[in-house]
């Protein structure tokens, strides 16, 4: 979804940490569409900013699949977390979320990715509001959510 909005690359310079994703997430990123975004996040590949991870926890994985009523993408995204002990999840699925929520794992959104990046000043009061309306549309955010991002995106000068 960040890269998709065109902050796949503010997100990257903006991380101190390795940014890795399963093998999974790469694939059904990349392997078949050659979308924009999808082009964006292999050249972030090609560019060594975000490197694959194999998941070997296989029994992991589909306990997060079948408990967790995720894609595979999503569930080795959290076990790859768990093993790594990862500082920040990049996740957007509810229920993703929701065993982030169970499992202790520190997460963020593209929503929360936009609204950070406009409070640090990475991204100008118009372009974020307009990502914001675009992210609106892709994503499945309550209403009130969105208000909420559009109401700390204006108060920032």
């Amino acid at each position: 979804m960040i890269a998709r909005l065109d902050l796949l690359d503010l997100f990257l310079a903006g991380v101190d940490s390795r940014v890795a994703i399963p093998m999974e997430v790469a694939m059904e990123s990349c392997g078949v569409k050659k979308t924009l975004d999808a082009l964006m996040i292999q050249k972030a590949l090609d560019e060594s900013r975000i490197r694959i991870v194999a998941v070997k926890n296989d029994k992991l994985v589909a306990r997060l699949q079948v408990d967790s009523n995720m894609g595979k993408g999503e569930s080795e995204a959290i076990a790859l977390a768990v093993k790594e002990k990862a500082q920040l999840l990049g996740i957007d699925d509810k229920n993703g979320i929701n065993a982030c929520k169970l499992l202790g794992i520190p997460f963020t959104t593209a929503m929360g990715i936009l609204v950070r990046s406009r409070e640090k000043g990475l991204i100008d009061r118009g372009d974020a509001l307009a990502k914001l309306e675009a992210l609106a549309g892709y994503g499945r955010y309550k209403p009130a959510i969105v208000e909420d991002a559009r109401r700390r995106m204006e108060q920032r000068k």
